[in-house]
Protein backbone atom coordinates (compact mmCIF):
# COMPACT_ATOMS: atom_id res chain seq x y z
CA UNK A 1 0.00 0.00 0.00
CA UNK A 2 1.44 3.12 -1.12
CA UNK A 3 1.52 5.79 1.23
CA UNK A 4 0.06 8.88 -0.48
CA UNK A 5 0.55 11.65 1.90
CA UNK A 6 -0.72 9.37 4.57
CA UNK A 7 -4.61 9.45 3.05
CA UNK A 8 -4.90 5.94 2.06
CA UNK A 9 -8.12 3.90 2.62
CA UNK A 10 -7.66 0.31 3.33
CA UNK A 11 -10.88 -0.78 0.84
CA UNK A 12 -12.17 1.30 -2.44
CA UNK A 13 -15.66 1.36 -1.08
CA UNK A 14 -14.19 3.85 2.05
CA UNK A 15 -12.23 6.01 -0.68
CA UNK A 16 -12.95 9.18 -2.47
CA UNK A 17 -10.13 8.37 -5.06
CA UNK A 18 -9.25 5.19 -6.90
CA UNK A 19 -5.78 4.88 -8.37
CA UNK A 20 -4.90 2.86 -10.99
CA UNK A 21 -0.93 2.27 -12.57
CA UNK A 22 -0.36 1.76 -15.99
CA UNK A 23 3.36 1.34 -16.77
CA UNK A 24 3.32 0.95 -20.59
CA UNK A 25 5.46 2.94 -23.10
CA UNK A 26 5.13 0.35 -26.23
CA UNK A 27 3.18 3.05 -28.13
CA UNK A 28 5.35 5.73 -28.03
CA UNK A 29 6.75 7.08 -31.40
CA UNK A 30 9.51 8.65 -29.85
CA UNK A 31 11.57 8.40 -26.46
CA UNK A 32 10.59 5.75 -24.36
CA UNK A 33 10.74 6.16 -20.66
CA UNK A 34 6.71 6.71 -19.55
CA UNK A 35 6.60 3.25 -18.18
CA UNK A 36 8.23 4.62 -14.84
CA UNK A 37 5.88 7.38 -14.43
CA UNK A 38 3.45 5.44 -12.16
CA UNK A 39 6.29 4.24 -9.66
CA UNK A 40 7.87 7.54 -9.72
CA UNK A 41 4.80 9.81 -9.26
CA UNK A 42 3.88 6.86 -5.88
CA UNK A 43 7.58 8.01 -4.76
CA UNK A 44 6.47 11.82 -4.53
CA UNK A 45 3.13 10.87 -3.35
CA UNK A 46 4.86 9.48 0.28
CA UNK A 47 6.56 12.77 0.14
CA UNK A 48 4.58 15.45 -0.84
CA UNK A 49 3.13 18.03 1.60
CA UNK A 50 -0.20 17.31 2.53
CA UNK A 51 -1.90 21.21 1.91
CA UNK A 52 -0.06 21.89 -1.13
CA UNK A 53 -2.91 22.60 -3.39
CA UNK A 54 -4.02 26.43 -4.56
CA UNK A 55 -6.39 26.96 -1.30
CA UNK A 56 -3.89 25.24 1.27
CA UNK A 57 -6.95 22.82 1.73
CA UNK A 58 -5.50 20.11 4.18
CA UNK A 59 -5.54 16.32 3.39
CA UNK A 60 -3.70 14.84 6.11
CA UNK A 61 -6.78 13.71 8.27
CA UNK A 62 -9.26 11.54 6.50
CA UNK A 63 -8.60 8.26 4.28
CA UNK A 64 -9.04 9.92 0.49
CA UNK A 65 -6.90 7.16 -1.49
CA UNK A 66 -7.26 3.37 -2.57
CA UNK A 67 -4.44 2.61 -4.66
CA UNK A 68 -4.74 -0.95 -6.51
CA UNK A 69 -1.10 -0.97 -7.74
CA UNK A 70 -0.23 -1.69 -11.79
CA UNK A 71 -1.58 -3.19 -14.44
CA UNK A 72 0.57 -6.41 -15.29
CA UNK A 73 1.54 -5.24 -19.02
CA UNK A 74 3.35 -8.08 -19.82
CA UNK A 75 2.57 -10.52 -22.83
CA UNK A 76 1.09 -9.20 -26.51
CA UNK A 77 -0.12 -5.60 -26.79
CA UNK A 78 -3.48 -6.70 -27.02
CA UNK A 79 -3.39 -8.82 -23.75
CA UNK A 80 -2.47 -5.84 -21.72
CA UNK A 81 -4.64 -3.42 -22.87
CA UNK A 82 -7.14 -6.10 -22.39
CA UNK A 83 -6.50 -6.37 -18.80
CA UNK A 84 -6.32 -2.11 -18.59
CA UNK A 85 -9.88 -2.36 -20.11
CA UNK A 86 -11.11 -4.89 -17.72
CA UNK A 87 -9.92 -3.18 -14.44
CA UNK A 88 -10.66 0.28 -15.17
CA UNK A 89 -14.27 -0.60 -15.69
CA UNK A 90 -13.98 -2.33 -12.30
CA UNK A 91 -12.70 0.54 -10.58
CA UNK A 92 -15.40 3.02 -12.23
CA UNK A 93 -18.03 0.70 -10.82
CA UNK A 94 -17.05 1.76 -7.42
CA UNK A 95 -18.96 5.05 -8.33
CA UNK A 96 -15.86 6.81 -6.84
CA UNK A 97 -13.19 9.63 -8.72
CA UNK A 98 -11.05 7.11 -10.75
CA UNK A 99 -7.41 8.32 -11.43
CA UNK A 100 -5.04 6.46 -14.21
CA UNK A 101 -1.33 7.00 -13.75
CA UNK A 102 0.26 6.18 -17.30
CA UNK A 103 1.98 5.07 -19.19
CA UNK A 104 2.47 6.45 -22.89
CA UNK A 105 -1.33 7.88 -23.93
CA UNK A 106 -2.01 4.68 -25.77
CA UNK A 107 -3.23 3.31 -22.64
CA UNK A 108 -6.29 5.73 -22.65
CA UNK A 109 -7.21 3.73 -25.64
CA UNK A 110 -8.61 1.52 -23.28
CA UNK A 111 -9.31 3.54 -20.64
CA UNK A 112 -12.00 5.53 -23.00
CA UNK A 113 -13.54 1.45 -23.97
CA UNK A 114 -14.04 1.01 -20.32
CA UNK A 115 -15.19 4.39 -19.53
CA UNK A 116 -17.96 3.89 -22.46
CA UNK A 117 -18.87 0.73 -20.74
CA UNK A 118 -18.98 1.88 -17.33
CA UNK A 119 -21.46 4.67 -18.65
CA UNK A 120 -23.31 3.05 -20.96
CA UNK A 121 -26.71 5.13 -21.55
CA UNK A 122 -25.33 8.11 -20.18
CA UNK A 123 -24.68 11.24 -22.58
CA UNK A 124 -20.35 11.48 -22.54
CA UNK A 125 -17.87 13.50 -23.70
CA UNK A 126 -14.18 13.87 -23.72
CA UNK A 127 -11.82 16.86 -22.88
CA UNK A 128 -8.06 16.27 -24.44
CA UNK A 129 -5.24 18.12 -22.90
CA UNK A 130 -2.31 17.82 -25.29
CA UNK A 131 0.01 19.50 -27.38
CA UNK A 132 -1.06 16.94 -30.22
CA UNK A 133 -4.40 15.38 -31.53
CA UNK A 134 -3.92 12.05 -31.32
CA UNK A 135 -6.15 11.39 -34.49
CA UNK A 136 -3.82 9.48 -36.61
CA UNK A 137 -5.56 6.37 -37.79
CA UNK A 138 -2.52 4.15 -37.86
CA UNK A 139 0.70 5.55 -37.40
CA UNK A 140 3.68 3.59 -37.25
CA UNK A 141 2.10 0.44 -38.84
CA UNK A 142 0.02 0.81 -35.44
CA UNK A 143 -3.67 1.53 -34.77
CA UNK A 144 -3.22 1.76 -30.85
CA UNK A 145 -0.26 3.77 -30.69
CA UNK A 146 -0.15 7.35 -28.66
CA UNK A 147 -0.42 8.98 -32.13
CA UNK A 148 -4.06 7.29 -32.58
CA UNK A 149 -5.82 7.79 -28.96
CA UNK A 150 -9.00 10.05 -30.34
CA UNK A 151 -9.40 8.54 -33.54
CA UNK A 152 -9.90 5.33 -31.76
CA UNK A 153 -12.70 7.03 -29.74
CA UNK A 154 -14.32 8.77 -32.70
CA UNK A 155 -14.28 5.68 -34.26
CA UNK A 156 -15.66 3.43 -31.01
CA UNK A 157 -17.39 5.59 -28.47
CA UNK A 158 -18.27 9.19 -29.25
CA UNK A 159 -19.55 11.75 -32.25
CA UNK A 160 -17.29 14.79 -33.07
CA UNK A 161 -19.63 16.92 -30.97
CA UNK A 162 -18.31 15.23 -27.83
CA UNK A 163 -14.69 15.80 -28.41
CA UNK A 164 -12.69 18.91 -27.31
CA UNK A 165 -9.09 19.38 -27.62
CA UNK A 166 -6.62 21.83 -25.80
CA UNK A 167 -3.37 23.38 -26.10
CA UNK A 168 -2.60 21.69 -29.68
CA UNK A 169 0.64 22.74 -31.44
CA UNK A 170 1.26 20.31 -33.41
CA UNK A 171 -0.39 18.17 -36.28
CA UNK A 172 -0.15 15.85 -38.93
CA UNK A 173 -1.85 16.92 -42.38
CA UNK A 174 -4.48 13.45 -41.62
CA UNK A 175 -5.41 15.14 -38.44
CA UNK A 176 -6.09 18.56 -39.64
CA UNK A 177 -8.27 16.46 -42.31
CA UNK A 178 -10.54 14.80 -40.12
CA UNK A 179 -10.39 18.60 -37.89
CA UNK A 180 -11.97 20.15 -40.83
CA UNK A 181 -14.52 17.47 -41.81
CA UNK A 182 -15.68 17.26 -38.45
CA UNK A 183 -16.36 21.14 -37.42
CA UNK A 184 -18.06 19.76 -34.30
CA UNK A 185 -15.26 18.94 -32.58
CA UNK A 186 -13.71 21.99 -30.62
CA UNK A 187 -10.22 22.43 -30.48
CA UNK A 188 -8.47 25.35 -28.60
CA UNK A 189 -4.83 25.59 -29.76
CA UNK A 190 -2.04 27.05 -27.19
CA UNK A 191 -2.30 30.32 -29.10
CA UNK A 192 -5.92 30.47 -28.78
CA UNK A 193 -5.47 30.02 -25.25
CA UNK A 194 -1.93 32.65 -25.45
CA UNK A 195 -4.92 35.53 -26.98
CA UNK A 196 -7.77 34.71 -25.13
CA UNK A 197 -6.53 33.56 -21.87
CA UNK A 198 -7.59 30.96 -19.22
CA UNK A 199 -10.86 31.95 -18.18
CA UNK A 200 -12.81 32.43 -21.56
CA UNK A 201 -11.26 28.98 -22.87
CA UNK A 202 -12.68 27.59 -19.34
CA UNK A 203 -16.01 29.26 -20.46
CA UNK A 204 -15.86 27.62 -23.73
CA UNK A 205 -15.00 24.21 -22.16
CA UNK A 206 -18.09 24.83 -19.77
CA UNK A 207 -20.45 25.92 -22.64
CA UNK A 208 -19.64 22.41 -24.95
CA UNK A 209 -20.33 20.23 -22.05
CA UNK A 210 -23.91 21.87 -20.71
CA UNK A 211 -25.94 18.95 -20.34
CA UNK A 212 -23.66 16.09 -20.38
CA UNK A 213 -23.56 13.36 -17.71
CA UNK A 214 -20.22 12.08 -17.99
CA UNK A 215 -16.91 13.39 -19.06
CA UNK A 216 -13.25 11.58 -19.69
CA UNK A 217 -10.55 13.73 -18.71
CA UNK A 218 -7.33 12.90 -20.35
CA UNK A 219 -4.62 14.65 -19.48
CA UNK A 220 -1.05 14.55 -21.78
CA UNK A 221 1.60 16.35 -19.39
CA UNK A 222 2.94 17.76 -23.23
CA UNK A 223 0.11 20.07 -22.94
CA UNK A 224 2.78 21.78 -20.68
CA UNK A 225 5.49 23.90 -22.57
CA UNK A 226 9.03 21.76 -22.05
CA UNK A 227 9.76 24.36 -19.67
CA UNK A 228 7.46 23.23 -16.88
CA UNK A 229 7.13 19.88 -18.55
CA UNK A 230 10.88 18.60 -20.10
CA UNK A 231 10.72 15.11 -18.99
CA UNK A 232 8.39 13.43 -22.00
CA UNK A 233 8.54 11.68 -25.18
CA UNK A 234 7.41 14.30 -27.52
CA UNK A 235 7.89 17.53 -26.39
CA UNK A 236 6.73 20.68 -28.10
CA UNK A 237 7.69 24.28 -27.17
CA UNK A 238 5.31 26.92 -26.90
CA UNK A 239 2.59 25.07 -24.49
CA UNK A 240 0.80 26.03 -21.17
CA UNK A 241 2.35 27.04 -17.78
CA UNK A 242 2.42 25.21 -14.88
CA UNK A 243 -0.32 27.97 -13.65
CA UNK A 244 -2.64 28.29 -16.75
CA UNK A 245 -3.21 24.35 -16.31
CA UNK A 246 -3.65 24.15 -12.54
CA UNK A 247 -6.33 27.08 -13.36
CA UNK A 248 -8.12 24.98 -16.14
CA UNK A 249 -8.02 21.68 -14.23
CA UNK A 250 -9.09 23.46 -11.01
CA UNK A 251 -12.01 24.81 -13.53
CA UNK A 252 -12.84 22.05 -14.86
CA UNK A 253 -12.91 19.70 -11.80
CA UNK A 254 -15.47 22.16 -10.46
CA UNK A 255 -17.68 22.67 -12.85
CA UNK A 256 -18.08 19.43 -15.38
CA UNK A 257 -19.30 16.02 -14.38
CA UNK A 258 -14.96 14.57 -14.50
CA UNK A 259 -15.10 11.60 -12.33
CA UNK A 260 -12.42 9.71 -14.84
CA UNK A 261 -9.30 10.99 -15.36
CA UNK A 262 -5.87 10.49 -16.50
CA UNK A 263 -2.27 11.92 -16.62
CA UNK A 264 -0.29 10.55 -19.21
CA UNK A 265 3.64 11.24 -20.92
CA UNK A 266 5.52 11.92 -18.06
CA UNK A 267 8.94 10.48 -19.03
CA UNK A 268 11.23 10.27 -15.78
CA UNK A 269 14.50 8.80 -17.46
CA UNK A 270 13.96 12.05 -19.98
CA UNK A 271 13.16 14.70 -16.95
CA UNK A 272 15.32 17.24 -15.50
CA UNK A 273 15.44 17.38 -11.63
CA UNK A 274 11.98 15.52 -11.94
CA UNK A 275 10.16 18.77 -12.78
CA UNK A 276 7.68 17.05 -15.06
CA UNK A 277 7.19 14.29 -12.48
CA UNK A 278 6.36 16.96 -9.76
CA UNK A 279 3.83 18.78 -12.26
CA UNK A 280 1.96 15.71 -12.23
CA UNK A 281 1.95 15.36 -8.69
CA UNK A 282 0.63 18.50 -8.22
CA UNK A 283 -2.09 18.20 -10.28
CA UNK A 284 -2.49 14.80 -8.50
CA UNK A 285 -2.98 17.33 -5.37
CA UNK A 286 -5.96 19.13 -6.98
CA UNK A 287 -7.50 15.96 -7.72
CA UNK A 288 -7.17 14.61 -4.03
CA UNK A 289 -8.58 17.95 -2.73
CA UNK A 290 -11.37 18.51 -5.45
CA UNK A 291 -12.58 14.38 -4.18
CA UNK A 292 -12.16 14.84 -0.52
CA UNK A 293 -14.64 17.95 -0.67
CA UNK A 294 -16.77 17.60 -3.41
CA UNK A 295 -17.49 13.97 -3.49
Amino acid sequence: MKKWLDINANTPEKARVLILGIPFDGGTSQEAGAAEAPAKIREFGEVYMPCATDDWYVLDTQPVVHDFGDVDMSGTWEEGFARVEAEALQMMRYGKFNLFIGGDHSVTIPLHRAFAKAREGKKIGIIHFDAHFDLCDCYDGHKWSHANTEKRALDDIIGPEDLLFLGIRAAEPEELNIIKRNPEITVISASDLDEMGWKECASIIEKKFKGYDHIYFTLDIDVLDPAFAPGTGTPVSGGLTSRELINLVRFILKKLPVRDMDIVEVAPPLDVNDITSWAAMRIIEEVFSFADKEL
